[in-house]
């Protein structure tokens, strides 16, 4: 079962944190969060699996960041979130969606008990112009069948964005 907009506000502030937090970011069954200002850009033109593949950091100016196709930038929410009791599911908000700006590749789906800022896998269909501070994503919440052991994976607690831990 999804919980409500009107659920998530309810369980604000002790069984889900959302921080910084807004009630106008409220929807019917989820919570629009946005996007940081920083962005990570894979150094190398091939990746490999079994490596820790290096990356640089870039701002988002105010102007915006033009998204080139090819690419994949990596960013991150704003917002921190944390919950121990739902499952935490990430969408790219359809606005955005129609721009051809994917959100994430493949990783919307969150596990129980995961703490942090929410990774974006962002790659887009044409040239784009994205700005820091837009609503990004959606968030929602899945209930979860008793019992359950929360997430405590190689990205929990991040501080930030986070390159693959794959070769981990």
């Amino acid at each position: 079962m999804i919980l409500s907009g009107l659920e998530i506000k309810k369980r604000i502030g002790h069984e889900i944190i959302i921080n910084p937090f807004n009630e106008s970011r409220i929807n019917p069954n989820s919570y629009n969060l946005s996007l940081h200002n920083e962005i990570l850009i894979y150094d190398e033109k091939i990746l490999d699996m079994k490596k820790l593949n290096s990356a640089h950091k870039i701002l988002i100016p105010p102007e915006g960041l033009l998204m080139q196709p090819g690419v994949l930038y990596l960013g991150r929410t704003v917002e921190y979130t944390k919950t121990e009791k739902f499952i935490p599911m990430l969408e790219g908000r359809s606005s955005v969606g129609r721009l051809g700006i994917c959100i994430h590749v493949t990783a919307g789906f969150g596990d129980v008990g995961f703490s942090g800022y929410w990774t974006l896998e962002l790659f887009c269909v044409q040239p784009v112009k994205i700005y820091a501070g837009v609503e990004i994503a959606q968030i929602y919440y899945h209930t979860i069948t008793e019992p359950y052991e929360n997430y405590k994976g190689r990205y929990q607690n991040n501080t930030g964005i986070q390159v693959s831990k794959f070769h981990e």
